[in-house]
């Protein structure tokens, strides 16, 4: 039996800013059309965070099972270390899945019917990343619907739910936080680029290699930035996203210098760091303009 210790730790809650930002931008960007409806908000966020916590156990759960993470660095895996068994890995992703879709559904029924069949998608997503036969997460799409789901999706449908609509400025926060979100993905498939070649998970770091990787990480980690140039036009305000520049270069720096496996773990964490301080910052900005 895992411990409650070793199941936090199979959470990966260094991967909450991923959930935690686009809510907040989203809520940033509702700022310029009008009030928020704050219980809608919340039931988003309780939302955004029961799919990331259900997607770390259910990658947990089949890239375990696969062996994928026999020989794994970074944070505990509970499948491939022995500390739980499949099933019940497999139980605490749908249970955190179910508590998503409930919150998911009552924003719904409150908003629009459609977004129960985004929801749906959205918890397929989840899933088939790593999990069924043929996971796009194994074949290098896995950037591609982070970008989507914790970007584009997540912080539009946060700005729709609390305020019935969506405007160019959600649409460059989205941008800018689905940017940033994929480089945590990808530093953390560079790290991982040994491990994954010899078990056979073609992700896009394995398909480009170790130097356009780091190159990428390079563009999607400053995106933000030119995203808050962009958000000039909205308000001058906005310009408090720069400030997340320092740590946006902290997590660069053991990237561009060569830095592999476990000293990548640092640019891992400051990366999700960075993320949600400039969520913050422009919806700030945002607020007070």
């Amino acid at each position: 039996m895992a411990t409650p210790k070793q199941w936090l730790e199979g959470a990966r809650p260094r991967t909450l800013p991923n959930a935690v930002a686009p809510v907040v931008a989203g809520v940033g960007a509702v700022q310029v059309l009008g009030d928020v409806v704050w219980w809608k908000a919340a039931l988003a966020l309780i939302v955004a965070m029961a799919l990331i916590i259900g997607v770390n156990y259910a990658n947990d759960y089949s890239d375990g099972i696969r062996g994928t993470d026999d020989d794994r660095v970074g944070p505990m895996r509970l499948v491939g270390s022995g500390a739980a068994s499949p099933g019940a890995v497999k139980r605490a992703a749908f249970i955190c899945f179910g508590v998503g879709a409930v919150c998911g559904l009552a924003l719904a029924i409150t908003t629009a019917w459609w977004l129960i069949v985004v929801g749906a998608i959205c918890i397929a997503g989840a899933w088939f990343y790593t999990g069924g036969k043929r996971p796009y997460g194994y074949i290098g799409l896995g950037e591609i619907a982070v970008f989507v789901f914790f970007g584009l999706v997540a912080v539009l449908g946060t700005q729709y739910v609390v305020s019935d609509r969506v405007d160019w400025v959600g649409l460059v926060c989205a941008v800018a936080v689905g940017s940033i979100s994929t480089a945590v993905l990808v530093v953390n498939n560079l790290r991982d680029i040994p491990t994954d070649t010899e078990s056979g998970k073609t992700t896009l770091a394995v398909r480009l290699g170790d130097p356009s990787t780091r190159i990428l990480f390079g563009v999607l980690l400053f995106m933000p930035a030119v995203m808050t140039l962009v958000l000039i036009a909205a308000t001058p305000w906005a310009l408090l996203g720069l400030l997340a520049l320092p740590l946006l270069w902290a997590a660069l720096l053991p990237v561009r210098r060569g830095a592999i496996g476990p000293r990548l773990i640092p640019s891992l964490a400051v990366t999700g760091q960075a993320m949600l301080v400039w969520a913050v910052l422009t919806a700030v900005g945002l607020l007070v303009g």
